[in-house]
């Protein structure tokens, strides 16, 4: 390799997944990496996985295999993240042209795995560290919108249909002292808003703190203004959480709450841990705290067991909350799942049709609410140029995305927009008069 050796990194999945390549990133530049701009040009590739259904492991395995057409003499292909954790050595015997795997908390490792693969030694490192958080490694952002902040990794819930346990290991929360310090970092930066990660994140405790204490400790960060957090779960909002949602003015009007099923025998099989009837109620205190909140959710079809009576349960439960969007998927077995002992297996087309059926549903949900919104003003924080040319995307306190006409001078500052149309799920805003309510951020 060169004395300044390149990478790429090239991620799949969720917002973990994000932050972590970001994470890796950091691990690289500190060793005297550089960024390339795409595979052709790095001497390292890595490919961020994810592993939570199947359709995503199998198109990371075929990215992997066109990506071998990069290599050169002196070029390594690495696999990281989820999938890699989940097979292990498994991947290397799967796909010789990989020449390291690395799971969550193997990232530190990245040099040294980097450097004996170029002199021909295969490895996986792939064991879990309950005290690794990385605290010492700076990420390497690229944003001048938005930050993620990691505040907890793995996860203690032992849901039937989940693989998170098994590639990211038991949870374990940051300090509440460090992650004011990322976000008091960030702030410095310019960055104006944050967004805390965990898989369970108001679970988040560091032995002193709750995570109605770190959202409180973050929104006084000064120059922090929004402050988000992905993924709750619905069991870990107590009154003193919710409190914290509605009393910190930095705290965004937005809640994704995974139901996964509105059926409670379903919930029951999947050991969610709570019924319809308590998942509701935890809507209901949410709401009468944060009365302009927006909702969104995860939803499941398909699952083991799932009858017709139990899927119209999910289909009222969208019209009953009515949520603002929702993540649908059709139940993908995770090897090693629980999920995958249970009898009555759904057929493939059933839960497809399932599946359109609720997609729709959420969408007609969704299009009514927005349709509401029209003509309203709203604050956006400007994130990025929109895929539609001479468009900027921004985002509403509660979520929504909004696309506007603007110079690229904008992006990372608020602005003061009115929504004029939306095709269902996007809005399409114009800078309200007077033009003097413009806000830089």
């Amino acid at each position: 390799m060169s004395a300044a050796p390149r990478f790429f990194i090239e991620t799949y999945g969720c917002q973990m997944n994000v932050a972590d390549g970001e994470l890796m990133a950091g691990v690289l530049l500190r060793e005297g990496f550089v960024r390339a701009e795409g595979p052709d040009d790095a001497e390292v590739i890595l490919v961020n996985t994810c592993a939570v259904r199947d359709h995503a492991e199998q198109r990371v395995i075929g990215r992997v295999g066109e990506l071998k057409r990069h290599k050169r003499a002196g070029s390594v292909l690495g696999v990281v993240g989820c999938m890699a954790q989940r097979l292990g050595e498994r991947l290397l015997e799967r796909a010789p042209h990989v020449d390291f795997v690395a799971g969550p908390d193997g990232y530190r490792q990245l040099p040294l795995l980097i450097g004996r693969a170029h002199d021909g030694e295969r490895r996986a490192e792939t064991a879990f560290d309950a005290a690794e958080h990385y605290e010492d490694i700076l990420p390497d952002r690229h944003t001048a919108a938005s930050a993620w902040i990691t505040v907890q990794r793995g996860c203690d819930y032992r849901c039937t249909f989940c693989i998170v346990p098994m590639t990211r290991g038991r949870e374990r929360s940051r300090r509440l002292a460090d992650v004011v310090r990322e976000a008091e970092e960030v702030a410095a930066r310019g960055v104006t808003e944050v967004t805390l990660l965990g898989q369970t994140v108001n679970s988040y405790r560091d032995g002193e703190h709750d995570f109605a204490d770190l959202l409180r400790a973050v929104g006084r960060v000064t120059g922090i203004r929004r402050v988000r957090f992905t993924s709750p779960h619905p069991n870990d909002f107590s009154d003193g959480v919710i409190a914290a949602v509605a009393e910190v003015d930095a705290v965004c009007e937005h809640v994704h709450l995974p139901a996964q099923s509105g059926s409670s025998p379903v919930l029951r099989r999947m050991l969610r841990r709570y019924s319809r009837e308590q998942y509701l109620d935890v809507v209901a205190r949410l709401r009468a705290a944060v009365p302009d909140l927006a909702l969104t959710t995860d939803l499941i079809v398909g699952f083991p067991g799932e009858t017709d009576a139990d899927f119209a349960a999910t289909l009222s439960l969208v019209e009953q909350v009515g949520f603002d969007d929702a993540f649908t998927f059709r139940f993908s077995p995770r090897e090693g799942t629980a999920a995958t002992r249970l009898p009555d297996v759904v057929p493939d087309g059933v839960a497809a049709e399932r599946l359109d059926v609720l997609i729709g549903a959420v969408r007609r949900v969704a299009r009514a609410r927005n349709a509401g919104l029209v003509g309203t003003t709203s604050e956006v924080l400007v994130e990025q140029e929109a895929r539609r040319g001479g468009l900027l995307q921004a985002r509403t306190r509660q979520h929504r995305t909004v696309l506007l006409e603007g110079p690229p001078s904008w992006i990372g500052t608020y602005r003061t927009v009115r929504l004029v149309g939306t095709p269902g799920a996007t809005f399409t805003g114009v800078p309200a008069a007077p033009m003097l309510e413009v806000v830089d951020a």
